[in-house]
């Protein structure tokens, strides 16, 4: 999967040589940089060609949002090959690839830092690049970077994520070299279908450890919020979208805060706000009237992860479909689908897979012993319960 940056350099170039230009690039501030989402996920042959150019005219755009994205040590040791140097993630993400690169943007919290060996998981975690690399052949276009392990290591630990999600030509939002880098990079400005997309990404709190200088993390205070909002407007945007690293751990019910500032940057303009940090499932809430067309996702929970707490084996991928009529832009489809982490030991190793639910769910002999099944039934069934229950118009893939 490839992305190309569309700078202020390239679009001249574009304009001099072909006379076209991306979607109202021209009204872009200039601080902006925008960021084109390349159509070639899987691309394969003229066939898939055409299909790209068609959707170039589409009046929608799929967006699907992913949990987070965890490096224990089990996962570092599972990702270790044969020859005890190379590390690959590649498999994790074998039987949820095809729903990740089906959305046109696909976006996910990045937990961990990519600052090198020594490999570390929890409290202080460092994976290899593979994993980003892994996440990157799935299919996923965006990292968000701000939460609560964004400092584990330090200034090293900052720059060498941003740094190597730069070589991979992965989008990225949320941690910077600088404020001033914040300045130019944020929001992130995405270009997909005809459709602007502004994302921004915050977290509460790095566990305590401050940021060192020069580098930046965008920390939640109300009124940076509301300004990043504001300076997202700026863009002309179809859809404001923050990703909030918030909440508290292992709690399925979001808590006064979480509500209070959704509402908060709801108000401030903010159209999509979607929820990471409590490890588990929360409501997520719709809002469908005139005038009126908003959602918020309070937490996805884990996308891939080795926590033994309860309920933190799985998470929730959010499926929102953006569709602009006569020049206005609303979340037309809101849908979730239940992802399960599958980590049998086998042959004495431990291996970690991401399965969608709803497709392994009848399927018990798929798995290496009866008390995987058992464990993900479990897990489905009070999921649904929940999500049922609390939910506001937002329900399943079937």
């Amino acid at each position: 999967m490839r992305k190309t940056v569309i700078t202020a350099i390239c679009l001249f170039i574009s304009l001099v040589f072909t006379g076209n230009y991306i979607h109202a690039e021209s009204s872009l501030p200039e601080s902006s940089s925008s960021y084109m989402v390349d159509d070639q996920k899987t691309k394969t042959g003229d066939a898939d060609e055409k299909a790209a150019e068609n959707r170039l005219d589409s009046d929608s755009l799929t967006l699907l949002f992913m949990g987070d994205i965890m490096g224990h040590s089990g996962q570092i040791r599972s990702a270790l090959q044969p020859d005890k140097i190379t590390y690959d993630y590649t498999s994790c993400f074998d039987y949820i690839r095809s729903y990740i690169s089906s959305a046109d943007l696909a976006i996910a919290n990045l937990e961990v830092t990519l600052a090198g060996p020594p490999y570390t998981g929890y409290p202080r975690f460092s994976s290899p690049d593979a994993l980003a690399a892994a996440c990157n052949d799935a299919g996923i276009d965006v990292l968000v970077t701000a939460n609560n392990h964004s400092v584990d290591r330090g200034k090293k630990g900052i720059e060498r994520t941003i740094k190597i999600l730069d070589r991979l030509n992965i989008l990225y939002t949320g941690t910077f070299l600088s404020y001033s880098d914040k300045k130019k990079k944020s929001p992130l400005i995405i270009e997909k279908n005809n459709f602007r997309i502004a994302l921004i990404n915050y977290t509460e709190e790095t566990n305590g450890i401050p940021v060192p200088a020069p580098y930046h993390v965008n920390i939640i205070r109300k009124d940076r919020l509301k300004a990043d909002i504001a300076e997202a407007k700026k863009n002309n945007p179809d859809a404001v979208i923050l990703y909030l690293h918030w909440g508290i751990e292992k709690q399925n019910e979001p808590n006064a805060d979480q509500l209070a500032l959704a509402d908060i940057c709801f108000n401030a303009g903010a159209d999509i706000i979607i929820g990471s940090h409590p490890h588990v499932l929360q409501k997520s809430i719709w809002e469908n009237q005139p005038g009126r067309n908003r959602f918020v996702a309070y937490s996805l929970g884990n996308f891939i992860a080795s926590q033994k707490a309860p309920k933190t084996d799985g998470g929730q991928m959010i499926q929102l479909t953006l569709t602009r009529d006569k020049g206005i832009t609303t979340v037309s489809k809101a849908d979730y689908m239940l992802t399960w982490i599958y980590a049998p030991e086998i042959k004495g190793k431990k291996e970690f897979y991401i399965l969608p639910c709803k497709d392994y769910e009848n399927r018990p002999d798929f798995f290496a012993a009866p008390e995987y099944y058992n464990r993900m039934k479990d897990y489905i069934e009070e999921s649904r319960k929940l999500l049922n229950t609390r939910n506001e118009n937002v329900k399943e893939i079937q």
